[in-house]
Order: structure tokens, then C-alpha cells, then sequence
């Protein structure tokens, strides 16, 4: 559960409604969460519609090589969708990739009396925020059906529940890395995306095609923190590596060393 969701709804809740001291969690938000399915599929032939109006299905949005951001929002949120697209944003925007050439991300709107005007709207916004023009034809905000939007959201365990007092959806915060074939890689938590974990993220989920040699070799040392929703230093690989460089460097010395020696005797016979 998200702790900002929570607070918005008991925001927005009617001052005359008491709440239940013997549970601090309100009913609307019992069963808002995240049931994760690694290297589960998602549902590719689901119809959906972008934010011009045209059909279209998830697939349509996987290409080799290419990872993909999947986010689950809804465009009217007050809040909570707003701080989410924003740190993902600003995550993304200090990374040397960009959307739309070496990844690409689609949003789904949670809310199917939303509408593709309101999904151009968010796009506008958020390419503006972005400032890449290549952003344009990989950054997909889409809107669909109530059954579309259910099949997704149980494919990738987003609970998210209507409150028809605030009309508003509670719903956690999180985004889904999708591999070319689309597959889920990781889950990331929160409404602010490290840069480093964000990187690390894609080059995992393209299984290593996108990514420099250095980023293949951080992969190698860091292992996914689900607590901390990051990527963070793996001791154990870090010993094995800085074992195996120990060695290699000895190695060279020694090498140095005996061929010095040897071109010295060679030098006095």
C-alpha cells in the first residue's frame, strides 16, 4: 500500500464518516497492493487505444532489443500518478539512453471512462518535461476497456480499488521492466527512480543488449534489493571479483618480474 495514496484518500474522506480506531487501514485501501510474477507474460493481444484513438495492443510495442517501462496510472490523479511520472521522469532524463531508441515506455490509464484526450494531454505534458524529441514515438499513453484493464493488472499483480465517495483509485506505486519479448523483469517501487537502478534495470531486462561493457559488469556486482527497491553492491561477487583481479595482478607482477630476470641472465652469460 502506498502511504501518499492513503493519506490522499483520507484527505479527500467526508469529515463526517469515523474512522475505525481498531484498524488505522481504511476498508477502500485493504486490498490495494502488488502480488509480484517474475518472468511472468503480460497479456499481448489486449485491445487498448492510444492517444490518438487508433486500436492497438501491447505488443505492437515490444521490439528486439528493446526493454519496456510499463506504468499503471490513471490520468485525472491528483497526486499520487503525478509524483510517480515525475521522479520517472527525472530518473530517466540522467540516463544516456533514451525513449524511443533504445527503450520505450507505456502508460495505461487504470480508469476506463478516461478518455484519448486525456491521455494526449498527459503525453504533451510529459514530453515537454522530458525535453527529447525522439520521446515522441516511444512514449505511449494508453486507454481501454474495463476487461483490458483488469487482464493487465492481474497479469502483472496491480491491485488498485475505486472509491466512489472521493471518485478516485487507490493504487500502489510502481513500474513494471518489460523484456523485448514481454516478459516481466522487475518491479520498482516508489515515486523516485535512481538513475543507476533505473540503467541497471534496462540493461537487465534487454538480457544485456542494450548497455556498455561496464553496465554488463555492474550487473555482475550488484544484485536487486527488493526491500530497498534498488540495486545494491553484491559483498560476495565483489570479493569473487576483487579475488579473481588479485590474482590477475599478481600474475602480471610475476610475469614482470621473471622476464626482467631472465633477460638479465641472458644479458650476463
Amino acid at each position: 500500500m502506498s502511504l501518499i495514496a492513503a493519506t490522499l484518500l483520507l484527505a479527500s474522506a467526508p469529515a463526517a464518516t469515523p474512522l475505525d480506531r481498531t484498524d488505522p487501514v481504511p476498508p477502500v485501501l485493504r486490498e490495494v497492493g502488488v502480488l509480484e510474477h517474475p518472468d511472468g507474460r503480460l497479456p499481448l493481444d489486449l485491445p487498448f487505444a492510444d492517444e490518438s484513438e487508433r486500436a492497438v495492443t501491447l505488443g505492437a510495442y515490444l521490439a528486439p532489443k528493446r526493454p519496456l517501462i510499463l506504468t499503471l496510472n490513471y490520468y485525472r490523479c491528483p497526486m499520487l500518478c503525478t509524483l510517480e511520472l515525475n521522479g520517472l521522469v527525472e530518473g530517466l532524463a540522467a540516463l544516456d539512453r533514451t525513449i524511443g531508441r533504445e527503450f520505450d515506455v507505456v502508460t495505461v490509464s487504470i480508469d476506463p471512462k478516461e478518455t484519448a484526450a486525456l491521455a494526449r494531454e498527459k503525453k504533451q505534458a510529459y514530453l515537454a518535461a522530458y525535453g527529447r524529441p525522439a520521446a515522441a514515438s516511444g512514449w505511449h499513453f494508453l486507454t481501454g476497456p474495463a476487461a483490458s484493464i483488469e487482464a493487465l493488472s492481474e497479469a502483472v499483480g496491480f491491485a488498485a480499488t475505486y472509491d466512489p465517495v472521493s471518485d478516485q483509485y487507490a493504487h500502489p506505486a510502481v513500474v513494471f521492466l518489460i523484456t523485448p519479448d514481454g516478459r516481466i523483469s522487475r518491479y520498482l517501487y516508489g515515486i523516485r527512480f535512481e538513475p543507476k537502478t533505473l540503467q541497471l534495470g534496462l540493461t537487465e531486462a534487454s538480457e544485456g543488449r542494450i548497455g556498455s561493457a561496464w553496465d554488463r559488469f555492474l550487473l555482475y556486482c550488484y544484485h536487486y534489493d527488493s526491500r530497498q527497491g534498488r540495486y545494491a553492491l553484491a559483498a560476495m561477487k565483489l570479493m569473487r571479483v576483487g579475488g579473481i583481479a588479485t590474482v590477475l595482478i599478481f600474475g602480471a607482477v610475476l610475469s614482470s618480474l621473471w622476464l626482467k630476470e631472465r633477460r638479465r641472465t641472458r644479458a650476463e652469460a
